[in-house]
């Protein structure tokens, strides 16, 4: 019995070099984040960080997506409770992630939308397919993007780009994203596993107690960020999602595959 063994949408694979694969499966739904998903992402960084026999990280999505940010379907029938808890899990989810000790190597094989382009953009190596595309649609679906985007993109792009890109909920393609220093890696679909599998392995057999310190020294620069907006911009995206007529709206309109009319409030 291993700490893996309770969890339903994310699966494990490690390799004798120590190296973890984990994998968002939820493939039918594009690795959406439904409850389920959401609460196994707030238990398994912790998981890992406590994972001795883990030397590096390889996150990635089963199918044709890495994941594709929240389940929209499910967000008109949560009540107070479920999204306090949302959020709650959502801050722990950012500040767990941090404290990962092991490298963390993104393969994102497709879209990385919303909390799965925060969770792309919090490891250590990003390698995206030249499939991948990259957006933080938080306000598209009429909530603020309160859940660690708000921190990392100002600190890879700019200030300025960041706004822009959050505040509209633009996308980017692998190769806009590389571009803008969003990301460094882009290559083929074929060469996307092997590729940060061999970035990983590098890691899993350098000098583990060098590598994880460099990585954790330069955490307290991205600490300082998420301790600045973090809490704030959940209590923001908390009130859009428990009071915004617009949030309601931005919902229906998903569900029923039109276009969304705001009245600003």
């Amino acid at each position: 019995m291993t700490p893996y063994d309770r969890y339903r949408h994310i699966s494990f694979e490690r390799s004798a070099d120590g190296v973890l694969t984990v994998t968002l499966n939820r493939p039918e739904a594009l690795n959406a984040t439904d409850e389920m998903l959401h609460r196994e992402l707030s238990w398994v960084f912790a998981d890992i960080a406590r994972d001795k026999a883990t030397r590096a990280v390889v996150l990635t999505g089963a199918g044709k997506a890495f994941c594709a940010g929240g389940d929209l379907k499910h967000g008109l029938s949560m009540n107070r409770e479920q999204t306090d808890a949302m959020v709650e899990e959502g801050r722990k989810i950012i500040l767990d992630i941090l404290e990962v000790p092991q490298p963390i190597i993104a393969a994102v094989n497709g879209y990385a939308m919303g909390l799965g382009s925060t969770l792309a953009l919090f490891a250590d190596i990003v390698v995206a397919s030249e499939q991948a595309v990259f957006a933080d649609t938080h306000v598209i679906a009429g909530y603020v993007a309160g859940d660690g985007g708000a921190a990392i993109w100002p600190l890879l792009v700019g200030m300025h780009n960041a706004k822009e890109f959050l505040m509209t909920g633009d996308r980017l393609t692998a190769a806009e994203a590389k571009e803008l220093g969003l990301i460094r890696h882009v290559v083929s679909a074929d060469e996307l596993i092997p590729v940060a599998l061999e970035k990983a392995r590098r890691l899993a057999t350098g000098p583990r107690m060098a590598i994880e310190g460099t990585k954790q020294t330069l955490n307290c620069l991205l600490r300082q960020a998420v301790d600045a907006t973090l809490d704030y911009g959940l209590l923001r995206e908390k009130q859009c999602m428990q009071v915004s007529e617009d949030c309601v709206e931005a919902l229906t309109a998903f569900a029923e595959r039109r276009k969304p009319v705001f009245k600003g409030n």
